[in-house]
């Protein structure tokens, strides 16, 4: 099988999004809605490694399904190497001192760039990132199937 996203037929003289497109930026939306769920319930019940380290596969996750909701047409293995490449890049950002210095003044930045390097973290994303490669994978295979 083909890593591939199907491409949608568009009707003819259609010029917006076709349904297969809307269907697929919903069922994204709602996706990034459950992971941040997810990731704010493991922080709530979560402890130590598992909070933080669930805490990043998630943010890795999440950015994936971003990427789908902004470009529903890419394939699994680009959305996940956009995802795992957008995580690893604010993680080394860490070590420029550059977010440690924004998240003191903002909690926007806290969440969304971190304050300090850990390596392990470079790891993690990766789970994340493969862990949504499988899904969509999934969700590909099944739709062209039909």
């Amino acid at each position: 099988m083909s890593d591939r996203a199907v491409r949608p037929v568009r009707p003819a003289g259609g010029s917006g999004p076709s349904d297969t497109t809307r269907r697929t930026r919903l069922a994204a939306a709602a996706a990034a809605l459950v992971t941040v769920g997810a990731g704010l319930g493991l922080r709530a019940v979560g402890t130590g490694g598992v909070a933080k380290y669930g805490g990043d596969a998630l943010y890795t996750l999440l950015i994936l399904t971003l990427v789908v909701l902004l470009a529903p047409r890419t394939t699994p293995a680009r959305a996940a190497g956009l995802a795992l490449a957008a995580s690893w890049a604010v993680e080394l950002l860490q070590l420029t001192g550059l977010p440690a210095a924004l998240t003191a003044r903002s909690t926007a930045a806290r969440l969304v760039l971190g304050s300090t390097f850990n390596a392990p973290d470079l790891f993690w994303y990766a789970v994340g990132a493969c862990a949504g490669w499988i899904v969509l994978r999934g969700v590909t295979r099944r739709r062209k199937a039909r």
